[in-house]
């Protein structure tokens, strides 16, 4: 009777076995992520939709931000564990004991427009004049690279909410602005003028950020995470904007972004920030009084989820 029982036993194991073999792995965790109003939210708020995370065993819970600051904010109270940000952010993080590493690059471009009332259509007609952006952050890092290639300098006017700063420009209370996707589109319908944009300087400086106990408790979060993002990118890239554009307004983008969608935009899967993006970065940050350390790149960066 043992011997007969033990056979039984070994043919429901074998058979577990070839029930395994093939299956794909359900990671069965959560993350709380957190984005802004810009293209670069996007393929997360596709795949959330669209049901890739859930695909991946990922329960994921998108956390909206009107500014970086709402932002810095939720990532010092422990309440997200990752965020849609950029090099400078990770590195004062870093030097505020706050860990968050730069884990892949984002999809972004950003635009420089003037007011629709300024008649200023070049950068040379721009010198001097006021230019509303949030500090600290990409948006004056960009901003401060394009002055500095066309030799102008620029005052710097506070406004750190997105649609308050919107309306600033429509309303000619400051000569220029720095905004990304598809804000910049909306803007420019309305009026404003695009002088440049970072793709056209080559300047990408944007990131996602995880945090670095969530990196080592629950990497296979992470791994899910870009999965789902990279199907995403994907579909998007292959599928008519007005099949999935409705679920953005439930997001707060504007109905303009089909528009965009159809045009310019072309999404990539993450990738990597390269070092002298991160080198040019640092020296920025330290020159602001941002940052006082010397980091080093692979001190506040991990891709392996992206490899």
């Amino acid at each position: 009777m043992k011997k007969v029982l033990s056979i039984v036993l070994a043919v429901i194991t074998s058979v577990t076995l070839l029930a395994g073999c093939g299956k794909k792995e359900v990671v069965n965790t959560s993350l709380k992520f957190g984005t802004l109003p810009a293209e670069s939210a996007i393929p997360i708020i596709v795949a959330k939709e669209k049901g890739f995370f859930e695909k991946e065993g990922l329960d994921m819970e998108l956390v909206a931000f009107n500014s970086p600051n709402d932002r810095n904010i939720a990532v010092q109270a422990g309440k997200i564990d990752g965020t849609i940000a950029d090099v400078m952010t990770s590195l004062t993080f870093h030097e505020a004991g706050f860990p968050m590493k730069i884990t892949s690059d984002i999809n972004e471009d950003f635009k420089l427009l003037t007011s629709p009332n300024s008649n200023i259509d070049s950068f040379e007609k721009l010198n001097n004049k006021d230019v509303s952006i949030v500090p600290n952050f990409v948006l004056e890092y960009i901003m401060d690279e394009m002055a500095a290639k066309n030799n102008i300098k620029y005052n710097v006017v506070v406004i750190p909410s997105i649609s308050a700063r919107f309306e600033a420009l429509l309303q000619d209370k400051v000569n220029a602005v720095v905004f990304t996707e598809p804000q910049a589109t909306l803007l420019e319908s309305q009026g404003a003028k695009v002088i440049a944009s970072s793709k056209e300087y080559g300047i990408k400086a944007g990131t996602f950020l995880f945090n670095e106990k969530i990196i080592k408790e629950d990497p296979k979060a992470v791994k899910a995470f870009y999965k789902a993002y990279n199907e995403a990118v994907e579909y998007i890239n292959k599928t008519n904007p007005s099949e999935y554009s409705e679920v953005l307004s439930n997001y707060s983008f504007p109905p303009i972004v089909t528009k965009y969608l159809s045009g310019e935009a072309k999404y990539i899967k993450a990738g990597k920030i390269d070092n002298e993006t991160f080198e040019s970065v640092l020296k920025w940050s330290k020159s602001k009084g941002l940052v006082k350390k010397d980091y080093k790149f692979e001190d506040v960066s991990n891709f392996k989820f992206i490899e």
